[in-house]
């Protein structure tokens, strides 16, 4: 199997140097000094679970790389459609896309069977730019559980949970789906080939949804949004809100509120992926956290203020942001 990295930052180094001890041809494709430290020293992942160092060819160019039969985008969603020119070098027809992106993915409803199969989400997929670029057959949905950072130029710090669920749209269970299951857990992470991978995408947009903007709006972690009454019950307002959606597609994610906000107080003084980009002034992952659950949201009937509300005031800082 020859897999391509496609944004090798924390997570994307983190499975590249997975799927290398399980004897892949993995290809990292970064830049800058982060780049220049993987070709020099390889990735080095410092983690509870045992330290290690990966040596996976890294390069800035896709040419040089050439098709593979795998591209594992380690980039924002946002990022999706203007990197078209970075993948077409490393496609061939059956090479699959792993999206492993937080929130709805652009191909949320192709393979869905029902009244809305086939439908375009507008936040994700504005005028059908990302399907051009990734057409939806070709997309392996992800859902990540795990947590790492950057600690330095090609230093992976992992801090928690190695799981990388995947599925096939149409929720079957394909050949490439299980080989990279395979070449995943080999490597030394979890990697379930799930039939409604969907459901797991709720399951995480639950937290995400909530904590992220409420974090990245105040800047409090999300051990200090769980203990206070009034950021928690704003919390509950917007799981609440989000699971209705869910259900008003006819998944049924299952989840406690509460142990779900007693997850987060343990996890303490973590900071979440958006206060992290507020705080570096990057672009923030509104579309696919927070838009297109309100434009599902409209499609169905639901309705979800609290979501609106949240979303049209850190809409404003992610302006005042980019300027």
């Amino acid at each position: 199997m020859k897999v391509a990295v496609l944004g090798a930052g924390a997570i994307g180094a983190y499975v590249g140097a997975a799927l290398t001890r399980a004897d892949v041809e993995v290809h990292l494709i970064a830049r800058g000094a982060h780049l220049e430290a993987m070709r020099a020293n390889g990735v080095k992942v410092f983690s509870d679970r045992g330290d290690f160092t990966a040596h996976p060819h890294a390069t800035s160019d896709p040419y040089e790389v050439g098709p593979v039969d795998i591209v594992f985008l380690g980039l924002k969603a946002y990022s999706y459609a203007s990197c078209g020119d970075l993948l077409a070098p490393l496609m061939k027809d059956s090479t699959a896309v792993v999206a492993a992106q937080n929130g709805i993915p652009w191909w949320y409803f192709h393979g869905l069977a029902g009244r809305f199969e086939g439908t375009r989400i507008e936040a994700v997929d504005p005028d059908g730019a990302v399907s051009k670029v990734i057409p939806p057959d070709r997309a392996i949905g992800c859902v990540v559980y795990c947590s790492t950072e950057l600690e330095a130029p090609g230093v992976v710090r992992h801090i928690e949970g190695t799981r990388f669920s995947i599925g096939e749209p149409d929720g079957s269970l394909s050949a490439r789906c299980t080989e990279l299951s395979a070449a995943m857990i080999e490597g030394g992470l979890r990697c379930p080939v799930e039939t409604d991978l969907r459901r797991d995408i709720w399951l995480k947009l639950m937290g995400n949804i909530s904590f992220n903007p409420i974090s990245a709006l105040t800047g409090a972690t999300m051990a200090e949004i769980a203990r206070d009454p009034y950021t928690r019950r704003l919390v509950v307002s917007m799981m609440e809100e989000t699971l209705a959606v869910a259900r008003a597609l006819g998944s049924e994610p299952e989840i406690s509120l509460e142990r779900r906000l007693a997850g987060a107080e343990r996890v303490g003084g973590h900071k979440t992926s958006m206060l992290v980009d507020v705080e570096a002034g990057k672009p923030l992952e509104i579309d696919a956290i927070m838009r297109a659950p309100i434009e599902i949201a409209h499609l169905v009937g639901v309705d979800v203020q609290s979501l609106e509300a949240v979303h049209d005031v850190l809409s404003l800082l992610d302006r005042r942001n980019a300027r």
